[in-house]
């Protein structure tokens, strides 16, 4: 491929330099709710069967959920059932179709397919696909990259990935519910989820180099410290309310995880066409290009502009260092390797340097190719549309198409401000994300801590709040509904933070629950 190729394409295939990169956004996300992301995790670390185990593409669930489908139906026609499980065809299909029940889309009210809980891994068999038809993007890779960029090094990323498939495996210490649902699910599709927590190979996703953002924010890296206090909770809650707490986490961590790459791409763009237009490289690339501090999210105001911006930003900087890097290429003098790292980008600064004069028309590139991409850029088609309806998708409260199912979704972080259907999207986490949080913000620590520290916490996902007025907040309402604070004089803001989940923290430290 040529950069004419690019040209013509532009985003249909990156550069080998940049494809793969750890600082890359791979893979694209899509479109994806909150369950989707959890299912596409039971996909990716974990495979199905017993002998031999397989491992269940993305395209291939639709079609799994409607041979389910066919046969509950059958069984309920026949009155027969598979050997194993415990419920008759009505009994399961009330099984799948109301206790599991997973609320559609109010546009996805006439169409018939599988959505249900990913409670279990027995069920990312049949449910919780990105799309129904086509070739789903693999929604579960993003957390592994998560794990992966939030991992000092890949042995500790390899460890962290392996608990987590070890939690998400129905055990003997799982509620009754739990282990009564794997077998029946079992039964029905002859399957078992077990765990697979292969490493991913280098070009899929790696690790940033030791010490690279040391100092910096980073909600990967957050997220796994988080992921260790949600998982310690795992044994002193049921299967749904654990499943609730790591889909929260898992929300909001990816899409602050988006939003940062965002960022980078954007900061490190700024420093390649200073480059460009004259400047000397930076001394120091690594502040130049990754952020100390992230906000994209603010809490109680509108979230949709900023979104949009952030990711207009991002397609920018990808058409741009593409440009580059194909550029490059023709002029005979190809960047070696791939920008994964703050001392990469920098050997692709001094690469510019000693090439500006070749690179000339490097930017009268970028403009042609964002005035032809206009509409890719302000997100209305393509890749940028495509990762704003994964941002909304995954922060929004869910909209039900059945009304029973409306307050399903409790662990969103934007809300609409009004019941109005066209009342704007606001910052306003609910109840299970704030019940998440104050858990980790307090997981690793010991003594009494204010709101002050939940602020602080949130501020790692690039959610701002001030916490001198959550006391009057709604944030402030919410934390006393759900018994998580306690009004003090003593306190810096008057708010003591009440650990949710103390018997969890009792086990991580060695005790007793």
């Amino acid at each position: 491929m040529s950069l004419a190729d690019f040209k013509s394409s532009p985003w249909a295939r990156s550069h080998a330099a940049y494809r793969g990169a750890a600082l890359a956004m791979n893979p694209a996300p899509e479109y994806a709710n909150p369950e989707v992301l959890v299912a596409g995790l039971y996909r990716t670390i974990g495979a199905f069967g017993s002998d031999p185990l397989e491992m269940i593409s993305e395209g291939r669930v639709p079609q799994r959920g409607r041979d389910l489908e066919k046969a509950v139906s059958n069984s309920r026609d026949k009155g027969k059932k598979p050997e194993a499980a415990a419920l008759d065809g009505e009994g399961v299909y009330s099984l799948l179709h109301s206790v599991l029940e997973s609320p559609k889309l109010p546009n996805q009210s006439k169409k018939r397919f599988l959505q249900v809980t990913p409670l279990v891994g027995e069920v990312a068999s049949f449910s919780g696909s990105a799309r129904l038809a086509g070739n789903p993007w693999p929604a579960g890779s993003l957390i592994r990259q998560l794990v992966w960029h939030g991992s000092p090094d890949p042995v500790a990323a390899a460890d962290t990935w392996a608990r987590l498939a070890d939690s998400l495996r129905v055990g003997d210490e799982d509620d009754v519910f739990a282990r009564f649902l794997r077998d029946e699910i079992a039964a029905w599709t002859g399957e078992l989820w077990i765990p697979q927590p292969e490493e991913p190979v280098p070009e899929e996703c790696s690790c940033l180099p030791p010490g690279e953002l040391d100092k910096l924010v980073s909600p990967a890296r957050q997220f796994c410290i988080d992921l260790e206090a949600v998982l310690a909770a795992k044994a002193v809650m049921t299967r749904r309310q654990w499943s609730s707490l790591l889909e929260a986490l898992v929300r909001i961590a990816a899409v602050a995880h988006v939003a940062w790459l965002c960022e980078v791409h954007r900061r490190l763009w700024e420093s390649v066409r200073a480059v460009l237009a004259g400047a000397a490289a930076p001394a120091d690339v690594r502040a130049e290009i990754y952020p100390r501090t992230l906000t994209y999210l603010t809490y109680g105001v509108g979230s949709v502009p900023e979104l949009r911006d952030r990711t207009s930003t991002y397609l920018t900087a990808r058409l741009g260092l593409n440009t580059v890097l194909w550029t490059l290429d023709d002029l005979g003098a190809p960047f070696e390797g791939r920008l994964s790292s703050a001392a990469d980008a920098g050997r692709l600064l001094d690469l510019i340097s000693s090439k500006r004069e070749e690179l000339s028309q490097v930017l009268p590139v970028v403009a042609d190719l964002m005035d032809r991409e206009a509409r890719t850029l302000n997100c209305r088609k393509g890749v940028g549309s495509n990762v704003m309806e994964f941002a909304r998708h995954v922060l929004y409260q869910r909209a039900a198409a059945n009304p029973i199912l409306r307050g399903y979704d409790q662990g969103y972080v934007l809300r609409r401000r009004s019941t109005a259907q066209n009342s704007a999207w606001i910052c306003a986490p609910g109840p299970v994300a704030i019940l998440m949080l104050v858990h980790c913000s307090l997981a690793k620590l010991a003594g009494p801590r204010s709101v002050h520290r939940l602020a602080q916490h949130m501020a790692e996902y690039g959610i701002v709040v001030d916490h001198k007025k959550i006391a009057s907040n709604e944030l402030g309402a919410q934390l006393r509904m759900l018994g998580l604070v306690l009004d003090s004089p003593d306190a810096e803001s008057g708010m003591l933070l009440v650990p949710p989940f103390p018997q969890a923290r009792a086990m991580r430290d060695g005790g007793r629950p």
